[in-house]
């Protein structure tokens, strides 16, 4: 299946886009999509942020082990904070 996953702050930087596409097959998970974000940075930092990223597929917050489906739209959002 293929899914697309929009990038923001540090990941968007780290992977130098906006978004992009992956093929995952079925059943797969945004767990399984962050695994393969990791694998297109090459052992760069994208690893440690993991721990304090929220995951959201089709602009619904989701748990990192929720199925995902063909065409589905993944977010992994870093914490943020200011006032």
């Amino acid at each position: 299946m293929t899914i697309r996953v929009r990038l923001f702050a540090a990941i968007r930087e780290a992977l130098g886009r906006e978004a992009l596409d992956l093929s995952l097959p079925d059943g797969a998970t945004p767990e399984d999509a962050w695994r393969e974000l990791l694998r297109l940075d090459g052992g760069g930092a994208l690893g440690a942020r993991r721990l304090n990223l929220a995951a959201a597929v089709n602009r619904r917050y989701t748990k990192f082990d929720a199925p995902l489906r063909e065409g589905d739209e993944v977010v992994f959002i870093p914490p943020v904070s200011g006032g």
